[in-house]
């Protein structure tokens, strides 16, 4: 064990990283430490900047695949804390710490009278990893609740508030993810709730589900929970990342042909020029769903869902690229992968 400098911070050598990620691959961290507040950060982040190491963050470990071992600080965040920070008549601003878990803090707002989350209820991870990814699920994006989000540079230990303009959210990604990638650590999101319910029930699927014309939140809140329990494994029982692969975005011109040749293909609308495909249809229709290679597979509910039975991060990624060349050469579409990849193969 390794003490840093004035601080009750605990940096540990060669720690197993198996608890701490969803697909439960096993690698070791040179070094690893869990933060509770922002003093015990920047003594981690000067202790990584001190001794010229690689800073990996993580929080829950929901949306991450780790190829290989990994050198350097692995720092786990585990700020926790909810404060309302301001309302009015229509809204209000409620601050979540980093390390709070996403699907908690959905029951949370919805048990207190703040909606617009429920259609996100039962997202894996913690609150700090969902603008990364700019988590979304049934009609629903978390960009369109973000009021501000707090973040501590990894170079100088500064802190600083973006906006949601500065976090540049795009579908599944971020400012996070693209120019400003790996330059911050997330310590707390802001979200702008609605005192009212304003529900959102244009996602064909959460349609059906629903027994009612007229939902309510919480009746949202039990249909999203119902399907997403229905089609997606529990990390706990079977690990997984949830969707393994974002939904293609194609220009219109490509998705009308391959409406023509595949009229059964799923496809919406995303922008007057785009469409928006569906990864699991292209997945399953090549052959993949329910498929296992060795100690990894596809998921037999859901073909977005990459499980590990007992393979390591590499077992993982090969059958990733396996599905992404076969999708590649039957529908000339590319699939990209959603989790973040941690370390190397080579």
């Amino acid at each position: 064990m390794i003490e840093a400098e004035s601080t009750e911070l605990q940096i540990n050598q060669s720690v197993d990283l198996k608890p701490y990620n969803s697909l439960a691959i096993s690698a070791v961290a040179e070094y690893f430490c869990s933060v509770q507040n922002i003093s015990q950060l920047e003594s981690a982040l000067a202790f990584a900047n001190n001794n010229n190491l690689i800073l990996t963050p993580i929080g829950g470990g929901s949306n991450l695949v780790i190829a290989s071992d990994l050198t350097g600080l692995v720092l786990h965040i585990d700020l926790k804390g909810i404060e309302i920070i301001s309302s009015d008549k229509e809204t209000i601003n409620i601050r979540f710490a980093a390390g709070e878990n996403w699907h908690s803090s959905v029951t949370y707002c919805l048990e207190n009278g703040c909606y617009g989350l429920e259609n996100l209820a039962l997202i894996p991870g913690d609150m700090g990893a969902a603008p990364i990814q700019n988590i979304g699920a049934y009609g629903v994006e978390l960009c369109d609740f973000v009021h501000s989000v707090e973040v501590i540079e990894r170079a100088t230990g500064n802190l600083k508030r973006l906006s949601c303009d500065d976090c540049q959210f795009g579908y599944r990604t971020s400012v996070f993810k693209q120019t400003a990638k790996d330059s911050y650590v997330i310590t707390a999101v802001t979200l702008t709730l609605n005192k009212t319910p304003k529900v959102n029930i244009d996602y064909p699927s959460l349609q059906t589900s629903l027994e009612t014309d007229n939902p309510s939140p919480a009746d949202i809140y039990q249909a999203v929970c119902h399907i997403r329990h229905s089609k997606l494994p529990d990390p706990q029982d079977i690990p997984n990342v949830g969707s393994f692969f974002k939904n293609p975005i194609v220009n219109k011109d490509v998705a009308d042909t391959l409406a023509q040749n595949h009229p059964e293909l799923p496809i919406y609308a995303y922008s007057p020029s785009q469409s928006k495909l569906a990864a699991a249809w292209l997945i399953e229709h090549c052959g993949f769903k329910g498929c296992r290679k060795g100690d990894v597979g596809v998921h037999d509910k859901q073909a977005l869902v990459l499980v590990n039975y007992q393979g390591d991060g590499a077992a993982v990624l090969a059958l990733a690229e396996e599905i992404k060349s076969v999708v590649l050469q039957t529908f000339a579409v590319e699939l990209q992968v959603e989790p973040r990849i941690y370390g190397n193969l080579t």
